[in-house]
């Protein structure tokens, strides 16, 4: 094979992920409401596609311009463009299916010329009330630099102010921060009808009461807009500080180029004309949109019908070994404690936390934060740890992309509180999940670590499922504080034995690990390579496991992403299996198992085997040594690749078939791992 035929293009596995999303939407097993918002997450999956992975792709066309050949750039852009078409296509047909659906349960989404003269006066006062201090139309004239206000993400009206044969514009924003993009509506008392109405219908009935004040007219159309910026952007090394490279950074992308520019396909082609001129696009960056581009939205769709239209709720589980200790640090130090989330709740970690912040025993705490809360309990108690005299430094990852901003504003309020902040260099990110805390016992001190795949983040440990080592073992945490300190100094020289750093040895062990397989296949030993992944994209670490398939090394993964390893292809991969989950909580815990002659080392880590969380961020994995904890890995593994309800398989035609059951029990793995962690917990309460 010709090295064009040995992996997916990384953009086109991308879009058949959303695809999965899709699916999810179309899967009549899921509630319907929770169908309603998988439609949410694809929307907002796509914007981040054309903001990242599309902005990146354009930029290689102007690089291979450059060099006198865009011709592969362009290809990939064109078979993106088609693979979105298709994918916007089922969306609008899915989207209109749910709309009777959410009617035969009594819920109607009507728009502003459905309404009663009961519901037209309710919008009215409505308007008035909570909305009208939120609308500033902007006029769009010769002056209007659209480019310059923009905002990235969000939904405009573009809107025609006729007066006979004059016509003037303006953009209204829809302040979907301030008020909800969905509207419940009075009924008539009798129906048990609910309806709702999109933000967007209400500005268009009350486009007179917005335009009138100033301007005499006969008629108001409102079209929608959208549009994507490109999310990079430049760091200037003349800065003194990375807080000023990131506030730069952050002006940058709000005036950085559109990449993608979605309009009402029935807008007036002159509109649409004086738009695009504004945005300086031209009718290749424009897509054809409906009356509702934007419907990210969707992933907060309320549910004002019967509780059966949701998921049932799965209450968190205790870790029941903590209620037989005085505190946390008895329990860790007695043994390791593994948590997997959200099935466990992420409550344990912010205790723990808690109860470091006012310890008299504790003297340090060391942090480092990448995506929290925006209200964070867990920096609240690292001010409070400061505020009661404890040594507390927290490194604060500013570059993590989206949340720079939270980031940022964090940074500035434990500074204030006398906490000591670092940063990561300019490119080099920290994407590492740690805490390491320190105690003063027996005039001796202590330490008790972190060591996690997911953020400190009580919101998304809700959704996202993660697994967290804490750990009193004095031999890994002295190799967390020398992260901590790599950190610091990142050019004084540093070793790990105990744990896979980035970028010092994460791969050169991953590259010794699949070779140790490799070895043990050749001398007939036990052999094996287990993975679970938020994405594959690394071609070195790719091409060891096609080097690994051929020497008969049984490779099974589950990823949940990006994967442009091709699998099951004779003589390359035909030992590589590979599934994807996607169901009610997305599946972030990323899992090193590699048999090693029936040893089976078992990791977790924050990485995914991509190129820039091998080479270019700080990425911590660790190893778990207490073998109770590791058959708690395999079994959840296990039960993962056993999936056959949520599990699609990643073939060569990246068709996205579900695995099929046959005559085999039913597995919905997300349902079987909280059950399987339930029975643990009642077994430790006896």
């Amino acid at each position: 094979m010709n090295s064009e035929n040995l992996y997916f293009q990384k953009e086109i596995s991308w879009l058949a992920f959303n695809e999965r999303v899709l699916q999810e939407a179309a899967d009549l097993s899921n509630p319907l409401i929770e169908r309603v918002r998988f439609l949410g997450i694809y929307s907002n999956n796509l914007d981040e596609f054309y903001k990242v992975q599309f902005a990146n792709l354009k930029r290689n066309v102007l690089i291979e311009q450059e060099k006198g050949n865009a011709s592969s750039a362009k290809n990939i852009l064109k078979l993106v463009h088609q693979k979105v078409i298709q994918a916007e296509l089922k969306f609008e047909t899915l989207y209109n299916e749910l709309l009777l659906e959410m009617a035969r349960n009594q819920i109607f989404l009507i728009n502003e010329r459905q309404l009663t003269s009961l519901q037209e006066e309710w919008i009215r006062k409505f308007y008035k009330q909570n909305l009208r201090q939120y609308i500033n139309p902007i006029l769009l004239d010769s002056h209007t630099d659209l480019i310059q206000f923009l905002k990235d993400d969000h939904s405009y009206l573009a809107v025609e102010i006729i007066n006979n044969n004059d016509i003037k514009y303006a953009l209204l924003e829809l302040p979907t921060e301030k008020v909800s993009r969905f509207v419940l509506l009075p009924s008539d008392s009798a129906s048990k009808n609910k309806s709702l109405i999109f933000l967007d219908n209400i500005l268009r009935f009350c486009l007179p009461d917005i335009f009138k004040i100033f301007f005499d007219a006969t008629q108001f159309n409102a079209y929608s807009i959208k549009f994507n910026r490109d999310a990079e952007y430049e760091l200037s090394s003349e800065m003194d500080s990375l807080l000023e490279l990131m506030s730069q950074g952050l002006k940058q992308r709000i005036t950085a180029q559109p990449v993608r520019f979605i309009y009402q396909k029935d807008m007036p082609k002159t509109l649409m004309e004086l738009l695009l001129s504004k945005l300086k696009l031209t009718e290749n960056d424009a897509m054809q949109g409906g009356r509702y581009p934007n419907l990210k939205d969707l992933m907060e769709f309320p549910c004002i019908g019967r509780i059966n239209l949701l998921n049932k709720v799965l209450s968190s589980l205790t870790y029941n070994r903590f209620k037989k200790f005085r505190n946390a640090f008895d329990a860790i130090r007695d043994r390791d404690i593994l948590l997997y989330y959200p099935y466990y709740s992420f409550s344990h970690v912010l205790e723990i936390m808690r109860q470091a912040s006012f310890d008299p025993s504790v003297t340090h705490i060391r942090v480092n934060i990448y995506r929290v809360a925006k209200d964070s309990r867990f920096v609240q108690a690292a001010i409070n740890a400061a505020n009661n005299g404890k040594k507390v430094t927290v490194v604060v990852e500013l570059q993590a992309r989206f949340d720079e901003e939270i980031n940022i504003h964090w940074a500035k309020t434990l500074m204030s509180s006398g906490v000591k902040v670092i940063y990561s260099q300019p490119r080099l990110k920290i994407h590492a999940k740690l805490f390491l805390i320190e105690r003063k016992e027996n005039d001796k001190i202590m330490r008790y670590a972190h060591i996690g795949s997911g953020n400190f983040n009580e919101k998304t440990a809700k959704v996202y499922t993660d697994f967290s080592l804490l750990t009193a073992d004095p031999m890994i945490t002295e190799e967390v504080k020398k992260v901590f300190n790599f950190i610091e100094n990142p050019f004084k020289p540093v070793t790990f034995n105990y744990l896979l750093v980035s970028p010092q040895n994460t791969r050169l062990k991953f590259m010794q690990f699949v070779q140790r397989e490799i070895d043990h296949a050749k001398a007939g030993k036990p052999c094996g390579i287990y993975l679970k992944l938020n994405a594959m994209t690394d071609k070195e670490m790719i091409n060891k496991l096609y080097e690994a398939s051929s020497a008969g090394v049984k490779v099974r993964m589950i990823i949940r992403g990006m994967c442009i390893l091709k699998p099951q292809v004779p003589n390359l991969s035909e030992n590589i299996f590979v599934t994807s989950i996607v169901d009610r909580f997305l599946e972030h815990a990323r899992v090193y198992i590699f048999e090693n002659n029936g040893q089976k080392d078992t990791y977790i880590s924050s990485a995914d085997w991509m190129p820039r969380n091998i080479d270019n961020r700080v990425e911590v994995g660790v190893k778990v040594l207490d073998s109770s904890l590791k058959k708690i890995i395999q079994d959840i593994f296990m039960i993962q690749a056993s999936d056959n309800v949520k599990a699609r398989i990643i073939d060569q035609d990246l068709k996205n078939a579900y695995l099929q059951r046959g005559n085999k029990k039913r597995v919905r793995s997300q349902t079987a791992i909280y059950e399987y962690l339930n029975r643990l917990e009642n077994d430790n309460q006896h």
